[in-house]
């Protein structure tokens, strides 16, 4: 059941972070060198962040869980 929630909650979070990005894009954009840059395109960032971190992400969560048993 914890699996369930996990992925239900995964939604919410996925907009929350595309916001945030956003936000800090255009807090630092002058900094950094780039122009700020709007809610979708930070939503297709986001989605690309998390592919590439997912696996990554999963990996861990599997080799901790086999060395608490």
């Amino acid at each position: 059941m914890n699996d369930f929630f996990g992925i239900v909650a995964a939604g919410p979070a996925f907009f929350v972070s595309s916001w945030l990005l956003m936000l800090f894009a255009g807090i630092v954009a002058s900094e950094v060198g780039i122009r700020p840059f709007g809610y979708v395109t930070s939503m297709v960032v986001t989605i690309g962040l998390w592919l590439a971190l997912a696996p990554a992400a999963g990996a861990i969560a599997r080799t901790s869980c086999r060395k608490k048993t």
